[in-house]
């Protein structure tokens, strides 16, 4: 998953941009490039420029957007990675292809932007993609500000290559950073339009984003800020109220393919299979299971959801499939296991059956014959099944490597909780907006749950861990956390169940072949053998420290001021838009 090398900041002045209307850049691949003389007079033209945002920059993310969210926070164990075990370093490269892409999506942002305030569409349209271009600059600056912490600030790509300063950019303090979000987020708010067709961003969309930087500021000084929680319950409230949203009836419908329709994802990658490497969600790739696809490109089977998420989920896998009660309708969509199928996966196959997949040559012919996840699960999230289901979903096929299925980043509920969490952070433990707000998440997804009349904050954090599992979005919630109570954060890292289960195959291989569920076996050599979990491997060594990603080595050596201590700027005295 590499672009070129691109250095971080230089980009999008001559970068291919594909000709497609507003109405179906979701269904047909960039075919042309343009460069920036002549283009822009059309509004055809700035909304193609603006299509490239939704999928091809963020490309080389995919995997730090996975590794950080999911393993570094304990949601996904992924063998020996030193995000699993807090041993990242500068010369990770899922780390570095993640700083490149998204100071790529910046660059293009800027670039973009200013071509379509120069050009010549109508008023409407240009207002509409320059939105565009500063909601998705937004989200790529959240991102940095929550990975490594203090970064530069680059409001003019052009600027500073003419005037040869791109390298000698200095870090800015976060506090600063979330201000040029928020004042990022606010112009975007004004250009965009109420409504957009779908897919594509509108003022609610900011808005919702909006909500949850402020949620985030609110602790970056190291104690929570009341103003900002107060703005982050407001612009969350509107969302709620205002936006036309509603939340899907069934959890799973967010993750199908026919769910790139759903109006629950607010923000969301909107990949496309084409000619033009990148376009495309590779994530199968790397999640899915061996033999799940036609094209031979899965290798994600050794992984799995952790043993600690499943225990937040109330799922132990060490009982008997057959006797298992499932409370929480996320998990199966979360995560699968032994006794599970996935209704909109292989549906030409009658649903995604994980054990007969596993084990049984007649419904899949490339059955390893044993079961391969220490964890003794796969995850569901991100998965778009076989070309069959790719072609059910989207009516176009699917290729190496490559699938059309969108990859939410701010859902609605994500919403509906930054809601409840910044009224709870308030002192408004009863407030009625945040009672609705968490019980119509909650609700969802036990339909039998009682209604909550008072939250605490362990009933938002539970929530959030849940409702976003997979999502990419968990490390960032401790990084949140951490700026104001890092001693929770810590502990709460330190004491996840991150390891692996021993002899699971045994257990679920007898199970197969004779319905028996049974915890100690016989190996191949007459051996007893007990499936048991691993508490012997060390808790990670978690420190204040750890809630800010190193930056890559190719970052420190081209600017050598990223080393240096953060300097302060009043972003709205500095910056104009």
């Amino acid at each position: 998953m590499k672009i070129n090398n691109i250095k971080i900041f230089l980009v999008a002045a001559t970068m291919g941009m594909g000709l497609t209307s507003c109405e179906d850049f979701l269904d047909r691949p960039t075919e042309d490039n343009y460069v920036a003389s002549g283009y822009y007079r059309t509004d055809a033209e700035c909304i193609a420029a603006v299509d490239y945002l939704y999928n091809s920059p963020w490309y080389d993310f995919q995997r730090g957007f996975f590794k950080v969210g999911e393993v570094l926070s304990g949601n996904y164990y992924w063998g020996s990675s030193p995000y699993l075990n807090f041993s990242l370093n500068s010369n990770d490269e899922d780390l570095r292809n993640m700083s490149y892409s998204l100071w790529a999506v910046n660059g293009h942002s800027n670039i973009v932007r200013k071509y379509i305030e120069d050009g010549s569409a109508s008023e409407a349209v240009k207002n509409q993609t320059m939105g565009e271009c500063l909601l998705w600059k937004a989200m790529a600056y959240f991102y940095l500000v929550r990975t490594f912490g203090d970064v530069p600030i680059v409001h003019d790509n052009a600027g500073m290559i003419e005037s040869g300063t791109y390298n000698e950019q200095y870090k800015v303090h976060k506090a600063d950073v979330y201000d040029y979000i928020v004042m990022t987020l606010e112009k975007a708010i004004e250009l965009l339009p109420v409504q957009c067709t779908e897919g594509r961003l509108d003022k609610y969309c900011a808005k919702g984003l909006l909500a949850k930087v402020y949620l985030t500021k609110a602790g970056v000084t190291g104690s929570l800020n009341a103003d900002d929680l107060q703005k982050a319950a407001e612009y969350a409230k509107d969302v709620v109220v205002n936006s036309g949203r509603e939340l899907e009836k069934n959890y799973h419908d967010c993750f199908t393919l026919e769910g790139n329709k759903s109006k629950e994802n607010m923000i969301a990658w909107r990949w496309v299979v084409s000619s033009q490497w990148t376009s495309q969600n590779s994530l199968q790739s790397d999640l899915g299971m061996t033999g799940q696809d036609e094209y031979g490109d899965q290798w994600g089977e050794w992984n799995g959801p952790s043993i600690d998420l499943q225990d937040a989920f109330g799922f132990n896998i060490l009982e008997n499939p057959a006797q298992r009660i499932d409370v929480d309708t996320r998990r199966k969509a979360t995560l699968m296991t032994i006794g599970d199928v996935v209704p909109y996966l292989w549906r030409d196959k009658g649903g995604f059956d994980y054990m007969r997949f596993e084990y049984d040559k007649t419904y899949n012919p490339s059955a390893w014959g044993e079961h391969r996840s220490p964890t003794g699960c796969n995850v569901v999230k991100h998965l778009y099944g076989n070309n069959a289901d790719h072609v059910a979903g989207t009516g176009t096929s699917a290729d190496r490597m490559a699938s059309s299925l969108c990859t939410p980043l701010l859902r609605l509920a994500d919403v509906y909780l930054v809601l409840a969490e910044a009224k709870v952070l308030l002192g408004q433990t009863a407030d009625p907006d945040a009672l609705n707000a968490f019980n119509a998440v909650h609700q969802r997804a036990i339909p039998t749950a009682a209604a909550k009349t008072s939250l605490s904050f362990d009933d938002i954090w539970k929530e959030r861990r849940l409702e976003l599992a997979c999502e990419g979005d968990r490390w960032y919630d401790f990084v949140r956390l951490a700026y104001y109570n890092p001693e929770r954060a810590i502990s709460e890292l330190k004491s996840q169940r991150r390891n692996v289960y021993w002899n699971l195959n045994l257990t679920f291989k007898q199970y197969y072949e004779t319905g028996q569920w049974l915890l100690v076996n016989q190996d191949d050599d007459n051996n007893e053998q007990t499936t048991t979990y691993d508490d012997q491997t060390p808790a990670p060594n978690v420190t204040i420290n750890s809630f800010v990603i190193p930056f890559p080595m190719e970052d420190l050596t081209f600017n050598p001021h990223l080393m240096e201590d953060p300097v302060r700027v009043d972003v709205r005295q500095t910056y104009q838009y």
